[in-house]
Formats: C-alpha cells, sequence, structure tokens
C-alpha cells in the first residue's frame, strides 16, 4: 500500500475522534505537511505554536540535511523514532519506506492523543490487537532480542510485538498492560550494566532530589531485568496532547533562526506559556534547572530534545503547558563531559559553573539556583547506598562510580561552595525615589 496522503485525528476522547487534517508527503518524500480541516478550523486548536489555525498547508522546515525527515509542527511528535522504525521494518515490512509509511504504521497507540487514519470520514489506523501483559514479558524480551539481532520472528511474534505499538526512541522498548493500566516496558540491549535497573534506581533516587519522575517498576526476567515506566500521556483511558521539547522549541523559534534546544530556552517557554495559575509555570521552570543539575552530575548525557516533554492543558481552552514528568534519566557512565542539551552560556559543558551561567532564564536568583545545587548535590552524594538498595550490584556500581564519582564530577560536588551566592538571596529591590512612604 503507497500512502502518499493520510488524515489526523484528535483521540483526547478516544471513544469520539475528532477530525484535525490531511496529511501530505511533500518535500521530495522527506517531510508531511497539514492543512487543517474545515470543522477543526472552526472548533480546533493549534497542535503547536509553529501550527495556528489558518487555512494552508503547513508546511515542514524548508532545510532537512541529507538524511533527515520531519513532520510539520506537533505532528512530527507522533511518528516512531529509531526503535519504532527498525519494528516496522522487520514486521509491517512496508513497500516504501517514507515518513508516511512510519506514521501509519506507528499504530493506534501512539505518543500523546494524535492518531493516523486512512480515512477523512471514518478513524481507521493501522489495526492492532489487544496490548501484550505482564505474563507476556519475558516472551517480549525473547522477541525484542530477536528483532535486535534483524534475526526472522514468526507471525505469532510479529503479532505481539505489533500489538505493543512502535514507539519512539533508539532502545528496545513495547507497550504492555499492567492491571488496567498502559506502561512503557524497556528490555536490555546488552549493555555491559543492567540498565533496566539502573535506570529505575536513578529515577527513584531523581524523586528524592525533588523532581517529579515518572512511575517505573522492575520486571525480573530469565537472566536479565526490564524496567516498566507508567505513561504520562495518558488519563484515566483520555489521552493528553503532548509535545516534545523539539517541537516546542522549533515552535517558538522566529522562521529563518536556529533552534537553540537547550534548558535556558525551554525554561523561558514554560515560563512565557506554561500555566500562570498558583505560578505552576515558575515552579516547572526552576525543576527544570533542577532536571538539569541533576543530569549533569549523575552523568546522564543522552538528555536531547526528544527526552524531555511537555502536557498541553485544556488545549480547546488556552493550551498552556505543564512539563511533564521527567523519563529515561539514568547514568550513560561516558564521561564524555557534554550534554546533549544546552545548558548555558559555554553551550552543552556538563558543569555546575554553565548551569549557573543563565539561571536567569529559569527565573532565579543566583542565590536561589546554588541553593537549587546544593540540594541536589546533596542527594546525589547519596546515590551509591540508594543504588545498592535498589538492588543494583556492587559490581555495577563500581562501574558506574568511575564517572559518577571520578575526579571532574565529583570535584563538582564538593568543591561548589553556594555561599559565594547568598547575599543574592537577601537582596532587595530598589525602590522608587517618587514612591510615597
Amino acid at each position: 500500500m503507497r500512502l502518499d496522503d493520510l488524515h489526523l485525528w484528535y483521540l483526547g476522547d478516544p471513544t469520539a475522534p475528532r477530525y484535525v487534517g490531511a496529511l501530505k508527503l511533500v518535500a521530495a518524500g522527506k517531510g508531511v505537511s497539514l492543512h487543517y480541516g474545515k470543522t477543526w478550523l472552526d472548533a480546533g486548536f493549534a497542535l503547536s505554536e509553529d501550527l495556528p489555525r489558518i487555512d494552508v498547508e503547513h508546511m515542514p522546515p524548508g532545510r532537512l540535511a541529507a538524511d533527515a525527515q520531519r513532520a510539520v509542527g506537533a505532528v512530527d511528535d507522533a511518528r516512531p523514532d529509531r526503535w519504532g522504525e527498525k519494528v516496522i521494518r522487520l514486521v509491517d515490512k512496508p513497500k516504501r519506506l517514507s515518513l508516511m509509511e512510519y506514521l501509519y504504521y506507528a499504530g493506534d497507540d501512539r505518543f500523546g492523543a494524535l492518531g493516523v487514519s486512512t480515512s477523512s470520514s471514518t478513524y481507521s489506523p493501522r489495526a492492532g490487537g489487544p496490548l501484550p501483559r505482564l505474563a507476556d514479558a519475558q516472551q517480549l524480551s525473547d522477541v525484542v532480542a530477536k528483532i535486535e539481532a534483524a534475526e526472522p520472528i514468526s507471525t505469532m511474534e510479529a503479532q505481539i510485538v505489533r500489538a505493543g505499538g512502535s514507539l519512539g526512541g533508539a532502545k528496545p522498548k513495547t507497550l504492555i498492560d499492567i492491571g488496567g493500566e498502559q506502561w512503557v516496558i524497556k528490555f536490555s540491549s546488552g549493555e555491559p550494566v543492567d540498565t533496566p535497573l539502573i535506570e529505575h534506581a536513578t529515577m527513584t533516587l531523581a524523586a528524592r532530589a525533588g523532581i517529579t519522575v515518572a512511575k517505573t517498576q522492575v520486571i525480573r526476567l530469565t537472566g536479565s531485568s526490564a524496567v516498566a515506566v507508567l505513561r504520562f500521556d495518558r488519563d484515566q483511558g483520555r489521552r493528553i496532547h503532548s509535545i516534545s521539547a523539539a517541537t516546542a522549541i522549533r515552535a517558538a523559534t522566529a522562521s529563518g533562526d536556529e533552534p537553540q534546544m537547550g534548558y535556558p530556552e525551554l525554561a523561558r517557554i514554560l515560563r512565557r506559556v506554561g500555566i500562570a495559575r498558583d505560578d505552576i509555570n515558575q515552579r516547572d521552570a526552576r525543576e527544570l534547572f533542577r532536571r538539569m543539575v541533576f543530569n549533569i552530575l549523575v552523568d546522564n548525557t543522552d538528555d536531547h530534545e526528544k527526552n524531555h516533554s511537555l502536557l498541553v492543558v485544556s488545549p480547546f481552552e488556552n493550551g498552556r503547558l505543564k512539563l511533564a514528568p521527567a523519563y529515561d534519566v539514568l547514568p550513560t557512565n561516558s564521561g564524555q563531559g557534554v550534554q546533549e542539551f544546552l545548558c548555558g552560556a559555554h553551550g552543552r559543558d556538563s558543569t555546575l559553573d554553565n548551569a549557573m551561567s543563565q539561571c536567569d532564564a529559569f527565573g532565579l536568583q543566583p542565590g536561589e539556583a546554588a541553593a537549587e545545587i546544593a540540594g541536589v548535590s546533596d542527594v546525589i552524594n547519596t546515590w551509591q547506598e540508594h543504588f545498592a538498595q535498589a538492588g543494583v550490584t556492587q559490581r555495577d556500581i563500581e562501574s558506574l562510580a568511575e564517572r559518577i564519582d571520578g575526579k571532574e564530577l565529583l570535584a563538582q560536588r564538593t568543591d561548589f561552595d553556594p555561599t559565594r551566592f547568598q547575599s543574592t538571596l537577601t537582596k532587595k529591590k530598589r525602590t522608587s525615589p517618587f514612591r510615597r512612604t
């Protein structure tokens, strides 16, 4: 089946899909455009800041790298990443591998609340089956291992992995039903350490550092572990419209300018279009600063723009953004010294000085930012004990300690002196000489 034209639907309430508009393959097959339908123009909402409700064909960026493919605005978040594409190539085997095929074969249970259909009158996604259950975890692990090794799988194995969806990300994962809720289950991928267990330990450590994290649980398998992560874009059967930091930052960037994919820019977006009620936007920006510091100190350098997401709250009313729970937080154990996401004036440098350099973007005075760093550092100082309590082996802890407690990162924790910035906490605003007393 050749897919040059598809149709986008909104599935906030999956029992009542709403037609959004037409998708078209453009830019010599490298991009996908969106043209809102009349009903969505009349009563819908802008899917992202760069997709206003106007009667035009919204086009993807004009400049794409030679091997890049991108759908327009928030539609790009509805497609799979490397792992999902690998599953589609092996399981569905479409005759053509354009972005439209990847969008369609990703199925119904993709990230956020958007769906892709072959029809504009009826929501008709790629057919799937019931989600695998916890009892299927070992079989899923075995099938995933075959897919990673590019080995052939049976029709039955194809059905079970297809039912789990073709999710984004690079590591092997699938959806699973646990107690009537959707969880993403992530498997080992030949790493020298027990990565799933380490992810669970790191996520729970992050929670102790005042970071809102997605709920995790460890699944024991034969000879390995998996980690299950509760979906944050689902709520009692409803789907929450969500966008990645990549989409949010690109949408907020003026045409022709290069997007600044980083923590400061994301913080500015949160403060500008976040939820103002009860200063939620300010608290989200502060927490984002905390996440940046945590990632630096725990050697999580895989903190790219797809590993941060925003929930679109009340999209039909005002479409305010809320920082989604943290996910994919674990040490990369690389010691490379640079983050994927920009941190400050020194670019991607994994240093606390760099984190402090643009603390004002997060709405923080230097003293406040320093206090946040001190609090996160105190928690990370306990990481070895916490990981051991979570079941991480001493061998794996020693491997991680070469980076987390290595010369560079340990010195940052021990040498950082928050008292240098205390004066900014008590500094009073200058009052106008014309103000009446």
